[in-house]
C-alpha cells in the first residue's frame, strides 16, 4: 500500500481481515492524510481536514465500514446540531441548514420565498439523485438507471441551477458548501454536490477525540491482525514488469517484492511519476493523466484565543461576502489571492473531549478558504513535490501573510472582532498540503477532470495487480468517500461486494485482537506505526490540571 490515507488504510484493514500479508508505506511521520492532526504549545491540537463528517448515525456508512472491520466501539462520532450544522451566511440572507430533504427544502424556500418553485425543483431533482446513489452504493452491482440519473449523472451543477430558473443569490445559498468538494458549479457534477449535502443532511458529525481517532483506529487493525505500517518510508517507484505490477522501489533503493500494489497516492503522480508514464503504461492512460485537471486547492489558518467566544451552536460557519457564486470562482481560477468567502470549524465547540482541542477557558477554530491553482500567485515557479524551496521564500511570504489577513477579515465579518485574544494564529497553504501529502496541486480534493467533467478513474488501472484508492478515485469526496474507495478497492482484489455486506452488518476484523487503550493511549502515537512509535519528536499535550 503506497500512502496511508483513510482510503488506503480501510483497503489495507479490510485485506488484512480476509487473511492478506499488508504493509502500508508512508512518507510522512504519520498515518491518516488528510485526517491526522498536529500540536502546538502543549495546549492545542488542530485538525487538518477532519472539520465535520456525514452519516456517521447509527447504520451511516462510515460506521458501517468501520464496523465491518470491528472497530464499531473505536470511534464514536459527535452529532452537530440537527436544527442547523451549517449556518449559511450571505450580505442579504442566512439560512441554517438543518438534516433531512424536506426541512432542508422548507428552510431554503423560507429564506428565498421569491424562488420557491425553482428550490422545489432542485429538491426534487437532487434528494432523487441522492436516493439512487446511495442504494448503488450499498447495493451489488447491476440494474437500470432511473430517469432521473440518466438526465443529471453528467450534468453540471450549473446545469442544474439553469433548469431551476434561480438567481445568482440562490445559487451561492445552495452551493455556499461548495468548498467541502473545491470546485465552482460548472465544473462540478450534480451527482457529486448532491452526495456531499445528502450525507451531512444524513447527520452532521464529529469523531470524539479529533480527526486522528479514525486513522488510529485503522491502523491498530492492521497491526493486531498482521500487517504492518511504516511511516517516514516513501516510495520512489511502483515496480511494472510488462503487463503486471511486481512491487515498489523505495527512495534508499531497497526493493519490495509485491504481486499487489495499491496506490493511495495522488493519482497523476501515481501514474506520471511512480509507474513512469509512457515507458510502463499505455498511451491514452498517459495522455488522460497529464490532461486531468484538480480541484481547487485551499488555506486553513488555525486560530487559538485565550478566551471562550459568545456562546454558540454547534455549527459551522459558511461566510460568503457576495452573492454570486460564480463570479467568486471565476476570480479564483483567475489567480486572485482575495477570496470571497471563509468556512468557519470550531474544534473547541464540536468536540466533547475535554481539554482536547484546547484548554479550559480557551476557543480553538480554524478558516479555511479556496485558493488560486499554480504556483504563479505565491510567486513560484514549482512545488515542494519536486524539490522546490518556499518558506523563506520572500514573495511567498507576502502572498501567505495577505491571504492570511483576509481570512482573518472575513472571520471577523461573520463573528465579530476577536484578533485581541489571539495566542497561536499559522496559515497552510496549497504549498503546506502539497509538502506533506505529495498531492498535485496542492488540493485536498483530487480530480476535478479527467477526460471530462466530473469524471474520474476506477479502482482498476489496466495494470494486472495495479490497484487505486483515495481522493481521485470516482467514490471519493471527503473522509467518507476515500472510505468508501478502499472499501470499493479491497472489493475488487478480493472478488467480493464488500460495502452490501457490511451495511449488512457482516464483521470481518476480530474486534478480540485489538489492544486494550491505556489511560496515556494517544491516537497520534499509534498513528506513527509500531517500528516508530516511541521515536523522537512526537508531540504531546500537557493535560495536567485539565477537566476530564
Amino acid at each position: 500500500m503506497v500512502g496511508s490515507g483513510i482510503g488506503g488504510l480501510v483497503c489495507a484493514g479490510y485485506l488484512a481481515a480476509s487473511g492478506r500479508r499488508v504493509l502500508v508505506l508512508e512518507q510522512h511521520d504519520v498515518a491518516g492524510g488528510n485526517s491526522h492532526v498536529f500540536r502546538r504549545r502543549r495546549a492545542y491540537e488542530f485538525d487538518v481536514g477532519v472539520h465535520y463528517l456525514g452519516d456517521c448515525g447509527p447504520g451511516g456508512l462510515l460506521p458501517s465500514i468501520l464496523g465491518g472491520l470491528g472497530l464499531a466501539d473505536r470511534v464514536r462520532f459527535h452529532p452537530m446540531d440537527p436544527d442547523g450544522f451549517d449556518r449559511i451566511v450571505l450580505p442579504s440572507v442566512t439560512v441554517d441548514v438543518p438534516t433531512g430533504w424536506a426541512r432542508y427544502g422548507d428552510r431554503l424556500r423560507r429564506a428565498l420565498p421569491d424562488e420557491a418553485d425553482g428550490i422545489t425543483r432542485y429538491v426534487d431533482i437532487c434528494s432523487a439523485v441522492a436516493e439512487t446513489c446511495r442504494e448503488s452504493t450499498r447495493s451489488a452491482p447491476g440494474g437500470k438507471l432511473p430517469a432521473v440519473m440518466v438526465r443529471w449523472s453528467r450534468r453540471t451543477l450549473a446545469h442544474l441551477f439553469d433548469h431551476c430558473g434561480l438567481s445568482p443569490r440562490a445559487r451561492t445559498v445552495l452551493a455556499a458548501q461548495s468548498g467541502n468538494y473545491g470546485s465552482a458549479p460548472g465544473q462540478t457534477l450534480v451527482v457529486a454536490h448532491t452526495m456531499m449535502i445528502d450525507d451531512y443532511l444524513r447527520g452532521a458529525y464529529y469523531p470524539e477525540g479529533g480527526g486522528q481517532m479514525v486513522a488510529a483506529a485503522l491502523v491498530e487493525l492492521l497491526e493486531s491482525h498482521g500487517g504492518a505500517l511504516r511511516t517516514k518510508t516513501r516510495v520512489r517507484r511502483i515496480r511494472i514488469d510488462g503487463d503486471r505490477v511486481a512491487g515498489v522501489e523505495l527512495s534508499d533503493g531497497a526493493m519490495i517484492d509485491a504481486p499487489i500494489v495499491v496506490s493511495n497516492a495522488d493519482y497523476r503522480r501515481t501514474v506520471l511519476e511512480l509507474c513512469g508514464g509512457a515507458e510502463n503504461l499505455p498511451a491514452p492512460v498517459v495522455d488522460r493523466a497529464e490532461g486531468a485537471r484538480m480541484r481547487l486547492p485551499t488555506a486553513v489558518c488555525y486560530v487559538a484565543l485565550d478566551t471562550e467566544l459568545p456562546e454558540r451552536p454547534n455549527a459551522n460557519i459558511w461566510y460568503w461576502a457576495t452573492e454570486d457564486v460564480d463570479r467568486a470562482y471565476e476570480r479564483l481560477e483567475a489567480g486572485s489571492l482575495e477570496p470571497e468567502f471563509a468556512f468557519l470549524s470550531f474544534a473547541s465547540v464540536k468536540d466533547p473531549v475535554a481539554g482536547s482541542a484546547c484548554p479550559p477557558g480557551h476557543t480553538n477554530f480554524q478558516i479555511m478558504t479556496a485558493c488560486p491553482p499554480g504556483y504563479a500567485p505565491w510567486g513560484l515557479r514549482e512545488g515542494p513535490a519536486s524539490g522546490g524551496k518556499y518558506r523563506r521564500e520572500p514573495a511567498y511570504r507576502a502572498a501567505k501573510d495577505r491571504l492570511t489577513e483576509r481570512m482573518l477579515d472575513l472571520a471577523e465579518a461573520a463573528i465579530g472582532p476577536f484578533r485581541d485574544h489571539i495566542v497561536h494564529r499559522e496559515t497552510s497553504t496549497p504549498l503546506t498540503q502539497e509538502r506533506y501529502t505529495l498531492s498535485t496541486g496542492g488540493t485536498a480534493y483530487g480530480l476535478r477532470s479527467w477526460g471530462r467533467v466530473g469524471q474520474r478513474p476506477d479502482v482498476h488501472t489496466g495494470v494486472s495487480g495495479l490497484f487505486l484508492a483515495g481522493q481521485n478515485i470516482h467514490h471519493a469526496g471527503g473522509i467518507v468517500g476515500v472510505a468508501t474507495s478502499g472499501a470499493a478497492c479491497a472489493s475488487a482484489i478480493l472478488g467480493r461486494s464488500l460495502l452490501p455486506e457490511v451495511c449488512g452488518g457482516a464483521v470481518f476484523g476480530n474486534p478480540d485482537l485489538l489492544p486494550a487503550r491505556t489511560e496515556d493511549w494517544d491516537p497520534l502515537r499509534v498513528s506513527r506505526g509500531l517500528d516508530r512509535r516511541d521515536a523522537r519528536g512526537l508531540a504531546r499535550l500537557d493535560l495536567a490540571g485539565r477537566t476530564t
